[in-house]
């Protein structure tokens, strides 16, 4: 089966004067317009193409990689604004993407950088965006485990922190003390599940986990007091602030990379200060 706004590795079925027609597996073709075929190509050839429908509503088959597919978040930019609603830039050639006036959260402007949900309408067959982000999020049960990998868009920093898009599926939280350098709106990262909330929603640490977190700023501590003389002004009696300006760690982090190097003889511990042993 074709998948209309997606990727497709296809087979190449036959050549024709303006392009190649493409077969999947059950002999469903799809036009790849001649500009996109290989000059090597050869029919029986496999070839991965994204397909989507052009403006006749004639579905086509190019080589280009969209800024999204089906199913994905993304930021996009408005090339137009008309009486449909806003034309995104897809990052294909000739086509760009609609986003309606009813799936606007405001009015989008011509420049404008929004983020958007990018899916298939199914009685038309069209690829179209939607900027209303929170219906097209958690509609199933997150299966996360602390400490999981997942991948990360940040859309929004809200004064608890910043919202997050959890695999192209849940929303996610990364709280303002959890984060020791900004993040970037549009910013793709990764991060690491540390709670599965009742409400399915998700709450993140950019940091690594825990004991490799702790071991590089053992490392780190070490490398700044041989540089500094052996001595720092700082200790776990310091504030959090002063800390994380010194660490770019959390205090909580800090007291723990302090003690395991103490409790390994590489320093000493004063109130106010920490010293090579």
């Amino acid at each position: 089966m074709i998948k209309i706004g997606n990727y497709n590795t296809l087979r190449i079925a036959r050549f024709v004067d303006f392009g190649a027609y493409l077969a999947d597996d059950s002999d469903n073709e799809v036009l790849l317009p001649k500009r996109y075929v290989p000059a090597d190509a050869a029919v029986g050839d496999e070839i991965e193409v994204f397909v989507y429908t052009d403006s006749e509503d004639r579905i086509v088959a190019v080589t280009e990689h969209p800024f999204a597919q089906v199913g994905e978040f993304a930021f996009l930019q408005v090339a137009d604004v008309n009486k449909y609603g806003a034309f995104l830039d897809w990052g294909i050639y000739g086509k760009q993407i609609l986003v309606p006036f009813s799936e606007q959260r405001i009015r989008m402007k011509q420049g404008g950088i929004y983020p958007v949900y990018v899916y298939l309408d199914h009685e038309t067959k069209r690829v179209v965006a939607s900027a209303k982000l929170e219906k097209y999020l958690g509609n199933v049960v997150p299966q996360y485990r602390h400490g999981d990998k997942v991948n990360a868009l940040v859309w929004q920093h809200t004064p608890m922190g910043y919202k997050v898009i959890v695999d192209n599926l849940f929303q996610g939280m990364i709280y303002d003390n959890e984060v020791y350098e900004p993040l970037e709106i549009e910013q793709t990262i990764t991060a690491y599940v540390k709670m599965v909330r009742d409400d399915g929603k998700i709450d993140l640490s950019v940091g690594d986990k825990a004991v490799k977190r702790v071991a590089g700023l053992s490392d780190e501590i070490i490398e700044r007091l041989k540089h500094e003389g052996g001595m720092l002004a700082i200790s776990d009696s310091s504030s959090p602030e002063e800390i994380k300006a010194a660490f770019h760690c959390s205090k909580k982090d800090f007291k723990k990379a302090i003690g395991k190097l103490y409790k390994e003889h590489l320093i000493t511990i004063s109130d106010n200060s920490i010293s090579l042993a």
